[in-house]
C-alpha cells in the first residue's frame, strides 16, 4: 500500500511536500516524495488529498477505566477531597460500568488519532475481555495499592503478575504501576521495579502530583496526612519529599515512567535527569487541579524525557460546553498555552516520539521511519509546508483517518 498526502510529517525528519509512505505487512518500508516512490513501487495508491500524514499519537498516561466519570466530579476543594470523591464513585460502579467506560475511552482515543496508550488498569479483570479487541496498541500497567488492603504488598504484587501473565495480550504490552508514595510502600515500589526489569516490562508511578502529597511527606501535615494517618504507616513522612521517597528505593532508572512530577525541590530535576526516567505530563488535568506550575523549561534544560498524557476524564473540565473527551490534540494545545516558549514541533515530539520512548516502544512506533510499525494519523490541511507543525498542534476534533499495526482504525473516507 502506498499512501500519498499533501504533507508527510515524520517527526524524526523534516516534513515532505507531496509525500508518500510505503507500507508492507503492517510496517513502513519507505518514506519520500510521492513522484519518487510512485515511479518504482507498483502498489495500490491511497490518495489522502489535502492532509498531513503524521505518526499516530502516543498517550503516555491514561485511566481508561474512568472515562465514564467525565463531568462527575466538579473542580474540588483540594486534591485529597477529589481522591475521596473518586473512591466513592468507584464504589458505586459495577463491572459492566467499568467495561463500558474502558471501551468508550478506547473509541475516543482511536477517533483522535492515538495509536498507542499507556493505561493504568485498576480493574484488571477487564483485560481478558477488552484487550484482545483493542484497535490500538495498549501498554497495560496493573495498578498496585496497599492501603485499605489486608494483603501484604508482596502478596499483592505476586497475584498481579500472575494475573497479567495469564492475559491473552496479543501485540500489547504489560507493566506494573505501584500507584503513588501515599498509597503504596517503598518495598512494593522497589520489588515492582525489580520484577518489571526481570520481565522486560516498564513500570510507572504517580509522584509529586499535588501540594498536599508534598506537604504530607515533607512536613508530616496537611489534608492528605490527616486523611491517611489511620490507614498507612506514616513513618516515611516528615523525612523527605515524594521524589526522595522514590529515589530512596534505589530502583529509579530508565525503566520508570514518573507521572506528573509537579512538586519537586531544587536539585531533584537534576537527579531525575541523571536517572534516565521519563516524565508524563497531563496538561488539562494539571489545570483542573491548579497544581503548581509544571517545570517544563527546567526539565528541558536538564535533558529529562517529558511526554504527554491525558490522565483520566475524572479530572478534566467540560470543553466548549460539552463533556470532555480523551484528546491528545487538546493536551497539546493546553501545554502550549501554559508554555508558549515551546515550539510546535517540540510539542508534537512530546505527543509522539517521546511518549514512545517513555513506554519502551521507540523501536516500534512514535515516528514515521522505515522499519517501524505503520501507526499513523491523518489531519486535513491545505496550507503551507512550514506551517504544518503549528496546524497539527492546533487541530481540533477527530482525525480524518488513522492506522495502527498497518490496519485502518478510522476511515479513510477516500477512494482506494
Amino acid at each position: 500500500m502506498l499512501l500519498r498526502s499533501r504533507i508527510v510529517y515524520p517527526v524524526a525528519t523534516p516534513p515532505i511536500d507531496n509525500g508518500a509512505v510505503w507500507i508492507v505487512d503492517g510496517r513502513i518500508r519507505a518514506i519520500g516524495s510521492f513522484p519518487d516512490l510512485a515511479s518504482h513501487i507498483a502498489e495500490p495508491v491511497v490518495d489522502l488529498d489535502d492532509s498531513i500524514l503524521m505518526p499516530g499519537l502516543v498517550n503516555a498516561h491514561c485511566h481508561l477505566d474512568y472515562t465514564g466519570f467525565a463531568g462527575q466530579i466538579p473542580p474540588p476543594l483540594g486534591f485529597t477531597h477529589w481522591v475521596q470523591q473518586l473512591i466513592t464513585l468507584k464504589s458505586q460502579w459495577s463491572y459492566t460500568d467499568f467495561a463500558e467506560s474502558w471501551l468508550l475511552g478506547m473509541r475516543q482515543l482511536a477517533q483522535g488519532g492515538v495509536t498507542t496508550v499507556g493505561d493504568i488498569e485498576a480493574v484488571p479483570e477487564l483485560l481478558p475481555e477488552v484487550l484482545p479487541g483493542a484497535p490500538i496498541r495498549v501498554v497495560s500497567f496493573r495498578e498496585l495499592i496497599t492501603i485499605r488492603s489486608r494483603a501484604r504488598g508482596l502478596e499483592i504484587l505476586d497475584a498481579a503478575i500472575d494475573e497479567l501473565e495469564k492475559t491473552n495480550r496479543g501485540p500489547h504490552r504489560l507493566g506494573l504501576s505501584p500507584h503513588a508514595p501515599y498509597t503504596t510502600s517503598q518495598e512494593l515500589a522497589r520489588e515492582s521495579a525489580r520484577r518489571s526489569r526481570e520481565k522486560g516490562w516498564k513500570w510507572t508511578i504517580h509522584v509529586g502530583e499535588s501540594s498536599e502529597e508534598f506537604e504530607m511527606f515533607r512536613h508530616k501535615r496537611g489534608a492528605m496526612h490527616e486523611w491517611l494517618r489511620s490507614q498507612r504507616d506514616m513513618s516515611d513522612c516528615g523525612v523527605g519529599t515524594p521524589f526522595a521517597w522514590l529515589a530512596d528505593t534505589g530502583e529509579l532508572d530508565a525503566s520508570c515512567l514518573i507521572v506528573h512530577a509537579n512538586c519537586l525541590e531544587p536539585g531533584e530535576i537534576e537527579r531525575l535527569a541523571a536517572s534516565g526516567a521519563s516524565v508524563a505530563h497531563c496538561p488539562r488535568s494539571h489545570g483542573y487541579f491548579r497544581h503548581p506550575r509544571f517545570s517544563a523549561d527546567a526539565m528541558k534544560r536538564a535533558g529529562v524525557n517529558v511526554c504527554l498524557g491525558t490522565d483520566s476524564l475524572a479530572s478534566a473540565l467540560a470543553h466548549r460546553g460539552g463533556p470532555p473527551r480523551l484528546d491528545m490534540f487538546s493536551e497539546m494545545r493546553a501545554f502550549m498555552q501554559a508554555h508558549p516558549d515551546f515550539a510546535p514541533a517540540e510539542v508534537l515530539e512530546m505527543a509522539t516520539a517521546r511518549g514512545a520512548k517513555a513506554l519502551g516502544l521507540e523501536l516500534e512506533t512514535g515516528a514515521l521511519r522505515p522499519g517501524l510499525s505503520a501507526d499513523l494519523a491523518v489531519v486535513p490541511w491545505s496550507g503551507a509546508l512550514e506551517d504544518a507543525a503549528s496546524a497539527l498542534t492546533q487541530h481540533s476534533g477527530e482525525v480524518r483517518a488513522a492506522m495502527c499495526f498497518g490496519r485502518w482504525t478510522v476511515g479513510p473516507e477516500i477512494q482506494r
